[in-house]
């Protein structure tokens, strides 16, 4: 429902009697309204003020209905026009709209039928100013200003993602877990000519294999148990847009080869189907793995490697960009706390920035969010931080001499402290797991299991 106060309407016509009679109405009805005696007057009010709704009769002297009209969409065409003619002049009113009035009203008409008409007009347009809004907000949430970092490898990432984001060519997105490489695929999208189509993510490990297929091309109805329907896939919910492959790494080789031939023939079959569907959609993915080594074991496709390694981002760990650390709180907390300003403690930018971050930013967006809660009048303390985070610093974990004021989780204290042994035994035995097992004097099964509860790593193709 609209609020019609919040609304200005003119009015336009030579005839006092409907200037008046369409003024009185409408103001009872709540709206703000002013009127004019013609075009060439209706054009000094729009100098001035800004109108949600024209009401205009198309014969005027001076400056025609229809004038005007060409005049409002040249210089607002947000503003919502409603011609007013006599039943002798619809044609004139059907070329109205065709030049992009919203309805037109033939005289004479009742009460009701120009209220209703002016409501519907004026929802039209809160609803379209409704969704520039959000479309705004889209392309400030996902253009560059959702992507902090002054740092140089940031600025070589941003200066990248202009370069390609209007550009047909594949391009694959690496980066540990938690650096921002959906947010990076959809910078691209909505900063290249595809912004107005959809993006649709999928993550291609969260899916079973025997689901993945028509998950992405779609089936047919009958083509297994349970398809009692014809189905589209994310190709076609995508047509015309980007579509996002995370975790590219973990596609079944069957789905490899499947896609391997969407990107070189630009068509797809639904599961069941026979006819061959073309497709328009620019194909983004992104891996935490690193593809040489599983195309070097087999595990992943060589041909479908270098069809996405045309252009590579390699986003830096938060380790390697310690200096954007500051500036990234500013923008979380106003994120979740609203336009507020934000003090650190100086002993807690210490141990934010000193922290090793195993989760990236993702890691720092949760205790960012986890301080606009605790912290007190915009200020992050210690007693904010996670226990883990207050007791690592520099990628170590840091020794007690004693147990803090505020308190500690040991539990969590004791596994920062085992998981950095086990990634250092690993280093040190370049990732041989039984080498590592022997090297801290604890058995194979034992490692595996430490390391599986950590989500350390991925299983040694060797072992």
């Amino acid at each position: 429902m609209i609020d019609p106060a919040q609304y200005r309407v003119l009015v336009v016509d030579d005839e006092e009697s409907m200037r008046e009679f369409l003024s009185i109405m409408l103001h009872r009805e709540g709206y703000q309204v002013d009127t004019a005696v013609d075009g060439a007057q209706a054009v000094a009010h729009l100098r001035t003020h800004s109108y949600d709704l024209v009401i205009s009769d198309i014969k005027m002297p001076r400056m025609t209905g229809l004038e005007l009209l060409a005049h409002i969409k040249e210089r607002t065409p947000e503003t919502v026009v409603l011609m007013v003619t006599a039943f002798s002049s619809t044609e004139e009113a059907v070329d109205a709209m065709k030049q992009g009035a919203y309805d037109y009203i033939t005289k004479p008409f009742k009460n009701e039928e120009i209220r209703l008409i002016v409501k519907n007009a004026l929802e039209r347009r809160a609803l379209r100013r409704e969704n520039l809004e959000l479309k705004e907000e889209l392309g400030k949430r996902y253009s560059f200003e959702g992507l902090v970092g002054k740092s140089k490898v940031m600025q070589d990432v941003f200066s990248l993602v202009r370069k390609v984001a209007d550009s047909p060519v594949k391009v694959l997105i690496t980066g540990e877990s938690g650096t921002g490489k959906e947010l990076v695929a959809r910078a691209i999208h909505y900063n290249s000519s595809r912004r107005e189509e959809p993006f649709v993510p999928i993550n291609c490990g969260a899916i079973p294999e025997n689901l993945l297929e028509s998950e992405l091309f779609g089936h047919e109805k009958g083509a297994f148990t349970g398809a009692i329907k014809q189905k589209a896939g994310l190709f076609e919910s995508a047509a015309g847009g980007t579509i996002f492959l995370d975790e590219i790494g973990e596609l079944p080789q069957m789905m490899q080869v499947k896609l391997l031939r969407v990107l070189q023939e630009n068509e797809f079959r639904r599961v069941g189907g026979t006819a061959a569907l073309q497709t328009d959609v620019r194909v983004l993915a992104a891996t935490n793995r690193n593809l040489e080594e599983a195309v070097a074991a087999g595990s992943f496709r060589e041909d479908l490697y270098y069809r996405f390694n045309v252009i590579r981002i390699d986003l830096p760990s938060l380790r390697q960009r310690r200096e954007d650390i500051p500036a990234m709180i500013n923008f979380f907390w106003e994120r979740y706390a609203g336009p507020a300003t934000v003090e650190v403690d100086e002993d807690a930018m210490r141990r934010l920035i000193d922290y090793h971050w195993p989760g990236n930013v993702r890691e720092l967006e949760n205790v960012i969010e986890r301080a606009t809660v605790l912290g007190t009048s915009g200020r992050v303390s210690l007693d904010c931080l996670p226990p883990n985070l207050v007791t690592g610093v520099q990628g170590g974990v840091m020794p007690l001499t004693e147990v803090p004021d505020s308190g500690m989780d040991l539990d969590a204290y004791l596994g920062e402290i085992e998981k950095e042994i086990l990634l250092k035994a690993l280093s040190k035995t370049n990732g041989i797991r039984k080498n590592a097992a022997a090297l801290l004097g604890i058995t194979f099964r034992s490692i595996r299991y430490r390391l599986a509860k950590y989500d350390l790593g991925e299983e040694d193709p060797d072992e």
